[in-house]
């Protein structure tokens, strides 16, 4: 974002949301009633099952259309691999993989891109549709909003444990369902005007995205750090074991400069900044509209629906700490 921040601004009155905002994806009105969503996310092997690896990489990519509230249409492929080092029977069954969440997500996969990369790296360009009436944004908080998670923190830390063999199967498994969720929910609750602001919970960590959602709307938020779910407790003692991500010590020194912590636990701080794979969404809801928006979380079968927190009107976009009341 901040070298985007540096490019000239694009001044067309059909792009209805470019980088300015840091939302998931871009948006350019086709009609009154339809705009594209584009998007395009890839990074390296975070688990060691091929198959997997590609599921994970394509449910990321295609979570940013589903976070604007959007439907995907088509899909490209984008992979980088040492053609020297990776066999071709692996590079297919990452492509097999990516394929299969393309396909779950009713989305067309129309071709891609391949080049030679040092190290192997895989994702998709997606294009998808959305109502530009009905669309989900970071600038679109509102003050009184309850913040709604729907998938538990850790993928970061317990990815790192992967790396170093520290973390159990079991939890390893759990972070796998996790990341492989497909985020369909966010387009059901925008079609059903539920949902207006919101984003997806990835690289930059809950209070990362939350940040930019605060700036974009000119609001503050405070959260229960407490109520936030992690995927299991085995993550607390990997955080104790030092598995935490690069990006995830970055995301907290980032959100020191706005977050008042109020006595949070290390561990928890961690946990709210570690950069997620594949994560949640992180949804807006009016008061008047939880119960709709819980009855249709829990038949979706989303993997949380945990209310943590609230948007709240401030001098300055800020996070505090702090018990609801």
């Amino acid at each position: 974002m901040q070298v985007l921040r540096q490019l000239p601004q694009v001044r067309d009155s059909n792009l209805l949301v470019g980088a300015a905002t840091a939302d998931d994806a871009g948006v350019y009105r086709i009609d009154p009633d339809r705009a594209l969503v584009q998007t395009v996310d890839f990074f390296t092997p975070i688990v060691d099952d091929p198959f997997v690896y590609g599921q994970i990489a394509a449910a990321n990519a295609l979570s940013d259309v589903y976070a604007m509230g959007g439907r995907p249409l088509t899909a490209m492929n984008l992979l980088g691999v040492p053609t020297d080092v990776v066999p071709l029977k692996v590079i297919n069954t990452i492509l097999r993989g990516g394929a299969a969440k393309v396909k779950e997500a009713k989305c067309v996969l129309v071709g891609g891109h391949t080049i030679r990369n040092p190290e192997p790296v895989y994702g998709l360009s997606v294009t998808g549709l959305v109502n530009p009436r009905r669309m989900i944004t970071n600038a679109n908080a509102r003050p009184g909003d309850l913040l709604v998670l729907t998938k538990p923190l850790g993928t970061g830390i317990i990815t790192t444990g992967i790396k170093r063999a520290l973390a159990s199967r079991v939890t390893v498994q759990k972070a796998i369902d996790s990341m492989c969720t497909l985020n369909i929910i966010g387009a059901d609750l925008a079609e059903r005007g539920l949902v207006r602001g919101g984003t997806d919970v990835t690289g930059y960590g809950l209070l990362g995205h939350l940040g930019s959602m605060c700036r974009a709307s000119g609001v503050g938020a405070q959260i229960e750090a407490s109520r936030v779910p992690v995927i299991n407790d085995e993550v607390f003692r990997l955080i104790a074991k030092d598995c935490i991500p690069g990006g995830s010590r970055e995301n907290l020194k980032t959100a020191n400069a706005f977050t008042e912590w109020n006595g949070v636990p290390d561990e928890r701080k961690i946990l709210l900044a570690d950069a997620q794979t594949s994560g949640g969404l992180l949804l807006c809801v009016r008061p008047q509209l939880l119960d709709d928006v819980m009855r249709i979380l829990k038949k979706h079968r989303a993997p949380c629906a945990a209310v943590i927190g609230r948007i709240r009107r401030w001098k300055k976009p800020e996070i505090s700490m702090a018990a609801m009341n």
